[in-house]
Formats: C-alpha cells, sequence, structure tokens
C-alpha cells in the first residue's frame, strides 16, 4: 500500500510556472503566466499569502514609470540589472515552499518579507544606514520577482520568521508599519506619552503612523482628514479627528492644547494644502516630519519655522532594525486595531479592475487592499 502510494504521488506533475502581476508602464499592468523561480544559493523560494497594494503601487501605475527603484525602459535597476517589466508587490507574506539544505528555514514554515534591496558596500549601507543607500530598490519593484505573485524567491536575510500569535494578514502589514516605526524613532523624541501630535492624512501610511505612534505610548493624537470614511475609520484610535475643509486645524489644534500647539506633525498626506495648517498647529520648537511622497514639488514658507524655531525633517523607507522590531511589537500585541487598514480583499487575477482602479476610484474610502494568488483565502 505505501509503495502504491509513493508511486502516486512520484507521478503527479510538477509545476512549471506561476502566475504574477508585471508592471509593463503607465496604467499596464498584467496577470502573465511565467516560469517558476528557480532555488539559488542564499535564498529560500516563499509561496505567497497576502502581499498589499502600496500607495507607492499605484503612483507608479497612475504617473510612471518615475525611476528610483524602479527600472524604466531605458534604464535597468543597478543592483538587478533588470528592465521593465518587473513583477509588483512588497508588502508581503507567505511560507516557504523549498529552501537549500543547512536552511534554517523549512518548507511550511510561515515569513515575511522585508523587500528593501541595498548595495551593502556604500558608506550608508557599512555605517547602519542601509535604508539611504544611493542604488536603494525593492523586492516587488526593482526586479527579482514580487509579491503579486505565487511564488518569490527571497535571499534568506531578508525572511523574518511570523511569531505564532500574529496572522497573516497582521504580517503582510509589516512593511507599512515599519515604514511608521522609522519616521517615529526619527524624530528624535524619546517620550511621546507627553506629546501632542497631529496626522495628516489617514490614509495606509497615516493609520500606520497612528498605529505606531500608539505602541511607543501617544495618547494625545489628532488627525486631519477630509475624506469622511477614512476619518471615521480612526476617529476611536485619536483624541480628535478633523475635517481640514470644515475647521481651521491650527486654529483647533491649538484650542485642544490650551493654546500651546501640537508637538509633532507627521505629514502623510503629501498635498500642498496640508502643510501650511499643520506649521500653524506647531508650538514653539515644534518637529514637522513629512512620509509623505510628493508628486509635485513642495512649497515652504519659510517665516514660520524662522519664528517658531522649528525642526523640518524626513523619514525614507527602514533600516533591518526597525523591520525586526515590527515584527517584535506584532507579536507582542502592540497594535491592537491594526485591522482597519485593510478595507478590500481580492484575488491576484483581480489586481487590476479591483485592486488598482478600486483605489483610484474610491479613493476616499478605501485604505489598503490585500492581494492573494490563493482564492481559498478569500472563503
Amino acid at each position: 500500500m505505501l509503495l502504491e502510494v509513493s508511486c502516486a504521488l512520484s507521478e503527479l506533475p510538477v509545476k512549471t510556472s506561476i502566475r504574477a502581476a508585471r508592471y509593463h508602464g503607465n496604467k499596464d499592468v498584467r496577470v502573465e503566466d511565467l516560469p517558476m523561480p528557480t532555488l539559488k544559493p542564499g535564498t529560500a523560494l516563499v509561496e505567497i499569502e497576502w502581499c498589499g497594494i502600496c500607495g507607492s503601487d499605484l503612483h507608479e501605475y497612475v504617473a510612471g514609470p518615475l525611476g528610483g527603484p524602479i527600472p524604466t525602459d531605458d534604464r535597468p535597476h543597478p543592483l538587478t540589472g533588470e528592465w521593465l517589466p518587473v513583477v509588483l508587490g512588497h508588502e508581503a507574506c507567505g511560507v516557504i515552499k523549498s529552501s537549500n539544505k543547512g536552511s534554517r528555514f523549512k518548507p511550511g514554515q510561515r515569513v515575511v518579507i522585508n523587500p528593501r534591496l541595498n548595495c551593502k558596500q556604500c558608506v550608508p549601507c557599512t555605517t547602519g544606514h542601509e535604508h539611504q543607500c544611493p542604488q536603494l530598490g525593492f523586492l516587488g519593484y526593482s526586479g527579482i520577482g514580487g509579491g503579486f505573485s505565487e511564488v518569490v524567491p527571497v535571499g534568506e536575510e531578508s525572511l523574518y520568521p511570523i511569531p505564532g500569535n500574529v496572522h497573516f494578514e497582521c504580517a503582510a502589514l509589516v512593511e507599512p508599519l515599519a515604514v511608521a516605526h522609522h519616521a517615529i524613532k526619527a524624530t528624535g523624541v524619546e517620550d511621546f506619552s507627553s506629546k501632542t501630535v497631529l496626522v495628516t492624512g489617514c490614509g495606509p501610511v497615516g493609520v500606520a503612523v497612528i498605529l505606531g505612534l500608539k505602541s511607543f505610548g501617544a495618547k494625545r493624537i489628532i488627525v486631519s482628514e477630509p475624506a469622511t470614511a477614512r476619518r471615521q475609520q480612526t476617529e476611536d484610535m485619536v483624541e480628535a479627528a478633523l475635517d481640514p475643509t470644515a475647521e481651521d486645524i491650527g486654529r483647533r489644534c491649538r484650542e485642544l492644547t490650551d493654546g500651546r500647539g501640537i508637538d509633532v506633525a507627521f505629514d502623510c498626506a503629501g498635498v500642498q494644502r496640508g502643510v501650511q495648517p499643520a506649521l500653524e498647529a506647531l508650538a514653539n520648537d515644534g518637529i514637522w516630519m513629512n512620509v509623505s511622497i510628493w508628486e509635485m514639488p513642495i512649497l515652504l514658507t519659510f517665516w514660520p519655522f524662522m519664528l517658531k524655531e522649528l525642526k523640518v525633517m524626513t523619514s525614507a523607507c527602514y533600516t533591518d532594525e526597525d523591520f525586526r522590531e515590527v515584527v517584535e511589537r506584532l507579536g507582542q500585541e502592540k497594535y491592537p486595531g491594526y485591522e482597519r487598514m485593510v478595507t478590500g480583499r481580492i484575488c491576484l487575477d483581480d489586481i487590476v479592475p479591483k485592486g488598482f482602479k478600486a483605489l483610484i476610484e474610491n479613493k476616499d474610502t478605501h485604505i489598503k487592499i490585500f492581494v492573494t494568488p490563493k482564492k481559498s483565502n478569500l472563503g
């Protein structure tokens, strides 16, 4: 009987291709059949469970290719050497499909992927600032493969075991939470429990910043968001959820702080009309931290910064330490309410009509849409 079963298993067809969503250019994402990735030294093959559509994916779909981490028709990415088209998806988690002999990762093990790629040789890379590498790239953006696929090859150094009490859907949020985690740490504020914070914009990054601030002990958070649905998503997490189209944000923030103003403002909107109200809301010696990707040049009025001696700061990406710390915090259940970041779940084959187009057409109601290559995940 055992022999019969063994023979039957050996005759099962070996899967030689995968489905993947590739970015060919402006408004051109195609779900295609690609060869099954091969296992190379130092890598593991990961079967994807969930991958989130990031705002940067949407930027590229609408206005790209923008260059930088993503290749163009006439410029390959310097680290991967790949040109367009590339598989998208960098907010991914899954299970190990196969690994090399002696690997610390075993088939069936649950993992989350740190998608950041860097050269490991430049000054930033060798001084603990690998996220500032001039050749910065991302799995699911710069080539090699991506999370909008059935299987992706990943370097073992970029894989993190998922804590046993963390669901796959939570693990797929590690990357945006790491972006927020890094920005919060970059302010240099050691104790947020006594600070009043303004978050401008309640999209994916804004909600991630709110969750991150709460994990750092922040108790007084104010948000500014014009979209009713997005604003309502955060109302029970913050002290005040303000509508900038109906309220004077600077005046309301001063009222809520007995005239003092807020200590730190996080710009997670990336729109010009959100800047001035935040500057007016800041207290003397306050911090304005940009976490946004701006499609247009930003105009900052100099006088408010000089008069109040404000600090202008920026944050980009995250370090390996940030990523690891977020995974640990998820295991410690420090992000209650994370599930509200996910406003849609779709199958890989529907990524364009129910993913990219849905986010464009319903941007005021959606925060993040998750994509899975496994229809069984959708129930």
